[in-house]
């Protein structure tokens, strides 16, 4: 199975244990995964209706909106399987306050969609059956806007966070510029 694999406990079919390289090789493919989706110049919009372990939560945490339902249930269970969860936590560790992400490592808990609203991992909760509308209105609302304004709030959201307030406000303003003088930019 992928934990067993991440894990480096797979087999090839052969006797030989693996080797590290092929472990790398595999997580490789799980790290640039993440990397596209910081990367996107779209935003990228999760919904999650059920549950989300490991690479689930990941990808819910790295998305720049993630919506769920008020049924939905959160867990990074690697710890408990004796797997480093490094992976999954580097998805997380500019998304979630560092005292969450380890406690919630740590215990491996299955936490309430409220739980992972208030740490920062996902956008909003939603009642179950609202949830497809409710992904389906955000996204024809960033379908209607202007390109160019949701392109630079996306890459002022990536890019601005890790740097300094000044540097940030600096790099705010230039966008702002820039985009709000664009002819492509819708007026109202």
């Amino acid at each position: 199975n992928g934990d067993d694999f991440c894990a480096g406990r797979f087999n090839t079919g052969g006797a030989r244990p693996n080797e590290a390289l092929e472990v790398r090789e595999f997580s490789d493919h799980v790290f640039r995964c993440y990397g596209l989706l910081r990367r996107s110049e779209a935003p990228v919009i999760a919904q999650v209706q059920g549950r989300a372990l490991g690479f689930g939560f990941a990808l819910a945490a790295a998305a720049d909106i993630t919506i769920c339902a008020d049924t939905a249930q959160f867990q990074v269970p690697e710890f408990n399987h004796n797997i480093m969860p490094t992976m999954v936590m580097s998805s997380m560790i500019d998304r979630v306050p560092l005292k969450a992400l380890m406690y919630n490592v740590w215990t491996s808990q299955m936490i309430s969609p409220e739980r992972a609203l208030a740490i920062g991992a996902v956008s909003d909760v939603v009642p179950a059956a609202e949830l497809a509308d409710k992904v389906a209105a955000l996204v024809k609302r960033l379908s209607d806007s202007a390109r160019p304004a949701v392109h630079a709030v996306k890459e002022y959201g990536v890019n601005a966070q890790p740097i300094d307030m000044s540097k940030a406000v600096h790099f705010a303003r230039s966008l702002h510029a820039l985009v709000n003088s664009s002819s492509q930019l819708k007026r109202k």
